[in-house]
């Protein structure tokens, strides 16, 4: 099964070329990394340019205009689908999440057994002795009991970035008319979930390191509940109704 990484990339001239590296050698006997350069301001785009000439297995896409997170995934995944990949996983540029361990993570969705599986900070309980800090610890406790009780879930967390998809889930879902921000990865979960799917959950280590992260805590908890509010409000439940008539025609 060819197996794509997607690696949203913004202000990330300094961090990219230190990721591929990590990703394990055997990654790349059928794989491909997908950088998506959101237009970002600094040498982002050269950087990932260089990257290709030094690495068969990566393609990069460049944005004309700021997307977002969500929507750097969106792209990603969408060139993932167009070079016949079947697995996805969703490795961030500035490295914290490891690349290292992108083939065991992808291994339930290789064997079978899930169709979305997220690497947990806290599933573990290692996210504070791995130096989260508490101001982003304690919300992302808050919010994820809340996120549970609204979406019928029994996540560990709702936050971590590193994501991984099957072709059928993308196939399945309306995952382009998701929101282009951080809360992409939150909805992927709730839609399979509508499907009946729960996210596997596997650990991951923690690292905090002087990287200045484009995530603003205050924004994103608004977003969340934001979000917890459309689900109640059927907003999901709509999409997938709406998404499920167009393949039905198409």
């Amino acid at each position: 099964m060819k197996k794509a990484i997607i690696i949203p990339s913004y202000g990330a001239e300094k961090t990219l070329a230190k990721v591929l590296p990590r990703i394990p050698q055997t990654f790349w006997d059928d794989g491909v990394a997908i950088i998506v350069n959101d237009k970002s301001p600094d040498r982002t785009g050269s950087v990932a340019e260089e990257l290709k000439t030094q690495w068969p297995g990566v393609d990069v896409v460049h944005h004309e205009v700021n997307r977002g997170y969500g929507g750097a995934q969106k792209t990603g995944l969408k060139r993932g689908l167009e070079l016949g990949a079947g697995v996805f996983a969703v490795v961030h540029s500035d490295g914290q999440y490891a690349p290292e361990l992108v083939l065991d993570l992808m291994q339930p969705i290789l064997d079978g057994k899930s169709h979305i599986v997220q690497g947990s900070r806290l599933i573990a309980g290692g996210a504070r002795e791995g130096g989260m800090p508490l101001v982003r610890y304690l919300p992302n406790r808050v919010l994820t009991i809340m996120e549970n009780i609204v979406f019928q879930t029994r996540m560990a967390e709702f936050h971590s970035g590193y994501m991984l998809y099957s072709r059928t889930l993308l196939e399945r879902v309306p995952f382009e008319h998701l929101q282009n921000n951080y809360n992409f990865d939150a909805e992927m979960i709730v839609l399979a979930r509508l499907l009946g799917w729960e996210c596997a959950q596997l650990p991951i280590p923690t690292r905090y390191d002087d990287e200045v992260s484009s995530l603003r805590p205050i924004p994103y908890g608004i977003n969340v509940l934001k979000m917890m509010a459309g689900h109640l409000a059927g907003h999901y439940r709509r999409l997938m109704s709406e998404h499920e008539a167009r393949m039905a025609r198409s």
